[in-house]
């Protein structure tokens, strides 16, 4: 019977495990490299800006296409009824007739003041542009992976930390448990244990739904199921020893202006402002084309056609009065043969052609001409100021991030010797606790100090290393942990 049971036992905690291993293997562990890739391969917004460089090559292609000549055919056919004046004379008569036209035409643009080739050139920056923009989306989503990735980090760290915490915390109470049974301590110290075990526990839930929330948003930036269970990788961060913490700001601003996307972006843009300016310019020059065509018709009024005369006779035109001798034309006339005319032949013999060249001359048009290079020159000087705009922001940012970067590493280091120093304090008043030479407020308060004076220094570390991959970003250099 007893071994029945502990055979159950044995079998259910072997259940229970293999559940728990399948668990653990079923979540997806994931590094710092793998968000990125995922983000960049799964991200709605890259999938978007690259719809977007489809839609600018097609406007790219078509440009060039606009260079070819149009070709374009039609055709027409319907009946017509009721009453109509007879040519030539002055009565009508009620007729129903079917007639149908056909016709095609070829154009070919020879000179449009440089538009055609203009605007190849614009949209071809214009794709660039596109292509900038997928970059830029690109950047910025490394750079919010990478900040995300490291709030998981530091957050992790702060649930460990509240962990300890509350295991200190728990010591505490079993301690002053024990003290106020045997009569050393009083029910306020004991009260006062508990309450640091409350405050541990509810640090400890913070902390989780900190760490989290920061899972969740990676996550999103990656397109997965926020439900989907993950492991971030968590990297020795106290390996990290080539974290550069001193940079010149100047050197900094003129590499990044030279690859930021931001920046880029901007001067791209303005180049194809600059661009439309010529197009708008076209619209002086005259344009010219070369056209043919082709066309034929037909009716079914015209169903008979002359296909031969009569041999030549002479018709009698009256008579000699009084004789009744009839009198005979001195020329002999022929007469029309009429036979039927089929569509074909219609086609055939109302078949012609057209060939010609085609000049038009902007006059007066209103204006138009005027305003729209005018407009294309502000688009142009409102770029530049972009531009600008671009290369002032990136100085701006660099130069604060430089400067973070530094009072970040002095915070760090003084948060390095804060923690290190309310260490020492603790296992000291720890010590003289225990033997009842500290009452239970003056220890609380060391374990506070200590507690709060590691996550200060928790969270400088990874600030420390945040703002030095910002510069490393900056500088084009490869975001890595």
């Amino acid at each position: 019977m007893i071994n029945n049971i502990f055979g159950r036992i044995s079998l259910f905690s072997g259940v229970i495990l293999t559940l728990m291993s399948l668990h653990v293997n079923a979540q997806e562990k994931i590094t710092l490299q793998a968000a990125v890739d995922r983000t960049l391969a799964n991200n709605l917004t890259v999938k978007q800006a690259r719809v977007n460089e489809a839609l600018g090559q097609a406007d790219l292609e078509q440009s060039k296409y606009n260079q070819l000549p149009s070709l374009n055919a039609g055709a027409q056919g319907g009946y017509y009824f009721g009453r109509s004046q007879v040519a030539g004379a002055f009565t009508y008569t009620s007729s129903t007739s079917f007639n149908a036209n056909a016709n095609a035409q070829l154009q070919f643009t020879v000179y449009q003041g440089g538009q055609l080739r203009n605007q190849i050139l614009q949209n071809r920056l214009a794709l660039d542009v596109n292509k900038g923009q997928t970059a830029k989306i690109k950047n910025d989503l490394v750079l919010n992976v990478v900040t995300t990735y490291l709030q998981v980090l530091t957050n992790q760290d702060l649930v460990d930390a509240a962990k300890q915490q509350v295991d200190l915390a728990n010591q505490t109470l079993a301690r002053s448990d024990i003290q106020y049974n045997v009569g050393n301590q009083t029910l306020a110290d004991l009260s006062q244990a508990k309450a640091q075990v409350s405050t541990a526990t509810l640090n400890l839930t913070t902390a989780q739904n900190q760490l989290d929330l920061s899972v969740l948003v990676l996550k999103q930036y990656m397109e997965m199921d926020p439900y989907t269970p993950i492991v971030v990788e968590r990297p020795d961060i106290s390996k990290l020893t080539n974290v550069k913490t001193l940079y010149d700001a100047n050197e900094v601003v003129q590499t990044a202006l030279g690859i930021n996307p931001d920046v880029q972006l901007a001067e791209m843009q303005q180049k194809t402002y600059e661009q439309a300016i010529k197009i708008a310019k076209s619209n002086y020059y005259p344009t010219v084309s070369l056209y043919g065509g082709l066309a034929s018709t037909y009716s079914d009024r015209l169903n008979q056609t002359v296909i031969g005369l009569t041999p030549p006779a002479y018709q009698q035109i009256g008579v000699v009065q009084g004789a009744g001798t009839p009198v005979l034309s001195s020329v002999p006339v022929t007469q029309a043969i009429y036979g039927p005319y089929s569509a074909f032949n219609q086609i055939r013999d109302n078949f012609n052609q057209n060939l010609g060249l085609s000049v038009q001359i902007p006059i007066f048009n209103k204006l138009y001409a005027h305003t729209a290079v005018r407009k294309a020159q502000l688009n142009f000087q409102n770029a530049q100021l972009n531009t600008q705009i671009a290369k002032n922001n990136l100085s701006k940012t660099i130069i604060q991030a430089v400067l973070d970067l530094q009072a970040a590493d002095k915070q760090y280091q003084s948060a390095q010797q804060t923690f290190a120093a309310n260490k020492d304090a603790l296992n000291v008043t720890k010590q003289r606790y225990d033997v009842g030479l500290v009452n239970s407020l003056d220890y609380n308060t060391a374990v506070t100090n200590f507690n709060k004076s590691q996550n200060d220094m928790i969270q400088a570390r990874y600030t420390v290393i945040f703002r030095s991959k910002i510069i490393d970003y900056y500088l084009g250099n490869t975001i890595t942990l």
